[in-house]
């Protein structure tokens, strides 16, 4: 086998590694469109980017019991996503709101990845914590992946389940 050959076997190897390891995103915004027939819904961030983001059997849902029908115009919602631009999927999608995700803005104090708990100081001094589900750990290890956990800003997404707080997406 030749050198060049060689080469392009890695390089084709390499390409498909890549292309495998989709980015997950964190997505916040109001659903500004939902298209039943495309099983898309988008949703425009703060800062006036448009999200289309497509949804699949295996889209999870927090913070509504109706799923996708849950989803309306107007709706504050978060999202993991995969992919970019017209190419989004969602992983998760929650809804922010009275019956739904509720929301804690903070510090992080301390993170513990062998209980999967991370532990949030709010502006009153208060600590809470949270035990965060599998996606949301991968917020946290981006966070730790930078160096930027302990002492970070962040908005904690989650539900009261039998009196322990689950957190579903974290923003940093």
């Amino acid at each position: 086998m030749t050198k060049l050959v060689r080469l392009a076997i890695c390089l084709t190897v390499a390409a498909v590694v890549c292309v495998a390891q989709d980015v997950v995103s964190v997505v916040r915004g109001t659903v500004t469109k939902v298209d039943n027939a495309t099983k898309t819904v988008v949703v425009k961030s703060a800062d006036g980017t448009e999200h289309t983001i497509k949804v699949t059997g295996d889209t999870a849902y927090k913070g509504t019991k109706e799923g996708f029908d849950g989803l309306k115009e107007g709706t504050e919602v978060v999202a993991h996503t995969t992919g970019k631009g017209v190419e989004e999927t969602g992983l998760e999608i929650g809804k922010v709101g009275k019956d739904s995700l509720e929301v804690t803005k903070g510090t992080i104090t301390k993170i513990d990845e062998g209980t999967k708990t991370v532990v949030v100081k709010t502006a009153d001094g208060t600590e809470k914590t949270f035990e965060y589900t599998g996606n949301a750990g991968k917020d946290v290890g981006k966070a730790v992946g930078k160096g930027t956990e302990k002492s970070a800003k962040v908005t904690v997404y989650y539900t009261d389940e039998a009196g322990k707080k689950i957190a579903h997406f974290f923003r940093f």
